[in-house]
């Protein structure tokens, strides 16, 4: 299957349009005087949230749906929050039966904030401190893009907390040459974010071709919550990750879905990494944007792979119903 080309923002443009943003003048400086009249409620129901203090660790932002179902522990990608990843699949989650669980990062969202620099490794610990406190476990763990590292991480380090996991629009390593470049203007994000995050984030979303809808207020505030600090450094932190050294030590059931049109996290490797696990793989005919799609395609994606796991479906059979899915319009 022919794979697709990388589109990666370049943050010097965007640190340019960030500028222009700060101008009350200019067309993008309009823009932003209008979105400060804009309504910032969620654009769908969140599930009931509140701090909570993780001992030694500091306090962080949890979503619970609360229940007796099997529980799920939502793990959110780079830059946003949890409500932002994920706030089309907490109905169907919770409508499925599930019990649904959903943390910022530290440094991201309402996540917990502190003076250590950012690491993968404490946010898959912080992950399973969440489970200790909530005595929700043992959860099957669902991470997409950043979560998929947190995930293994993990599965790896913690996994007495998981009876399964779930890796979405994710991967082993993010070491091609067009990423990296990313990487190296890590510093040039942390001082964009410093110096105007809504303007940034505009910018952002414009560049990535998301549509701007109502909700694009409420979409900004909860970008803008994170640390510029940690978000820069988680960005160099998934530049220096790589599981293909240890992954196939892997014991936790998995699946991995697929996001057949990525152009952020290739197909290829996606699927590298369900190889190098053995787990079934869901495809979706989606780019990296596709939880925050109207129209379910996503959530129902993700169902079927909790499904896989949950009930060991060998590959083959894990694969055929999907499909479906990919070409639902």
């Amino acid at each position: 299957m022919a794979d697709v080309e990388y589109q990666i923002p370049h943050f010097g443009k965007l640190a340019l349009r960030t500028v222009a943003a700060a101008v009350p003048w200019s067309q993008a400086g309009g823009a932003r005087r209008r979105l400060r009249e804009a309504n910032v409620d969620p654009p769908l129901a969140v599930l009931p949230g509140s701090t909570l203090l993780l001992p030694g660790r500091g306090e962080t932002f949890v979503r619970d749906s609360g229940g007796h179902g099997p529980a799920l522990l939502l793990l959110h990608g780079w830059v946003v929050s949890a409500d932002l990843n994920w706030i089309r699949c907490y109905e169907p989650l919770v409508a499925a039966g599930y019990r649904v669980v959903a943390i910022d990062h530290r440094g991201h969202g309402r996540g917990i904030r502190s003076p250590a620099p950012f690491r993968l490794r404490d946010c898959a610990a912080d992950a399973a401190a969440v489970v200790e406190q909530l005595g929700c476990g043992p959860v099957t763990a669902v991470g997409y893009s950043m979560g998929g590292p947190i995930v293994q991480l993990l599965a790896r380090e913690h996994r007495e907390h998981l009876n399964g996991i779930v890796l979405c629009a994710t991967s082993r390593e993010w070491h091609d040459p067009e990423v990296r470049r990313v990487w190296r203007t890590m510093g040039l994000l942390r001082v964009s974010l410093g110096v105007a995050a809504p303007g940034f984030w505009r910018s952002l979303i414009e560049i990535s071709g998301m549509p701007v809808e109502d909700s694009i207020a409420w979409v900004l505030a909860e970008m803008s919550r994170g640390n510029p600090a940690d978000i820069a450094e988680a960005g160099r932190e998934l530049g220096r990750f790589d599981s293909r050294t240890w992954l196939a030590e892997l014991t936790t059931p998995a699946a991995v879905l697929v996001t057949a049109r990525d152009r952020s996290v290739l197909p290829r490797h996606q699927r590298a990494l369900a190889e190098q696990l053995g787990a079934p793989t869901i495809e979706l005919a989606a780019d990296h944007l596709a939880p925050g799609e109207p129209g379910g395609r996503f959530a129902d994606a993700l169902l079927q792979a909790i499904a896989a796991v949950r009930a060991g479906t060998p590959g083959e059979e894990a694969s055929d119903r999907p499909h479906a899915v990919s070409g639902r319009p």
